[in-house]
């Protein structure tokens, strides 16, 4: 990388925790903000064993002043409206001609709301929800769907880079959250089939490797099938991305789907299935946790 750039990061969680890693592993000047310190503590201590200059902030404003861009990765629309615009927020910090990369999975809406206050302040904005999960982060292998500017998107990819596999800049603002509701109900759909597909087979009696060998290779063939099959038959449901955030993103999905006049029916029911997982305690397992309200059967 040629250039540093000035940056602060908002939210150090299981996504953001290893993304504002990969900034300064690729040389940026790097100010990070977490609303639990002792996690911030963590994180800089981290990355500093790697010879890493990064620093601590004790607000979000403090992170954001003086930077060239900020990125946030937080949980909701809640949640970023108060980093953002809550007391000692970073938007009021931020620089004219700086940019805003949301990378939180939020509704449309909030998008569109944010971009108009970044124009008030004259600082860009793009709605980068990002897909890969804690392994995509930790790896630096992020597919990022963005809305926003073609000026703004030029800014921010060479930065993104460092964290991300693909970066598709898929239309104005909104455009990324809406990208991201479409990923989720794909996710959502494929989970649902793939659940009912083991339990049959488990009640079937079917060798299930051998079942896995068979179908995996055709059209059934999915990123989750490949990845989940062998850890849902075992009941391992601890991969990162929480049914209790799935269902934080498919709850934006249909309020949007609803705005468009659209039914989405699969999606609905099979939001309503991981309400039973968290009923059953499972809010914090992985998505692929949607096996888990299934009987088992016998043949």
């Amino acid at each position: 990388m040629n250039t540093q750039t000035k940056v602060a990061f908002l939210g150090l969680g299981v996504m953001g925790g290893p993304m504002a890693g990969h900034l300064a592993r690729a040389g940026h000047d790097v100010t990070v903000y977490n609303r639990t310190k002792a996690r911030a503590e963590e994180w800089q201590a981290r990355w500093s064993a790697e010879g890493l200059q990064v620093s601590l902030a004790e607000t979000p404003a403090a992170a954001a002043k003086g930077a060239q861009m900020l990125f946030t990765c937080v949980g909701n629309d809640q949640d970023l409206e108060q980093v953002l615009l809550g007391k000692n927020g970073a938007l009021d910090a931020m620089s004219t001609d700086s940019l805003l990369v949301d990378h939180t999975t939020t509704s449309a809406n909030l998008a569109r709301a944010l971009a108009a206050q970044c124009e008030d302040k004259g600082v860009s904005f793009i709605d980068a929800p990002v897909s890969g999960g804690q392994a995509g982060a930790e790896n630096g292998k992020l597919a990022i769907m963005c809305g926003g500017t073609a000026e703004a998107m030029a800014k921010a990819t060479p930065v993104m880079d460092c964290y991300a596999a693909r970066i598709v800049h898929v239309g104005t603002v909104g455009a990324g959250q809406t990208a991201k509701m479409a990923n989720q109900m794909c996710i959502a759909g494929v989970l649902g089939g793939l659940s009912e597909a083991i339990r049959l087979s488990q009640a079937a009696g079917l060798d299930l490797d051998k079942t896995f060998e068979a179908i995996s290779g055709g059209a059934a063939q999915s990123w989750q099938m490949e990845n989940r099959w062998h850890t849902m038959v075992k009941d391992k449901f601890d991969f990162g991305f929480a049914t209790d955030w799935m269902r934080k993103d498919l709850g934006y999905a249909l309020e949007e789907a609803r705005g468009l006049g659209l039914s989405s029916p699969i999606s609905a029911l099979v939001d309503q299935f991981y309400a039973e997982v968290q009923a059953n305690g499972g809010g914090r397992h992985d998505t692929s946790a949607l096996i888990s309200r299934l009987p088992k059967g016998e043949k």
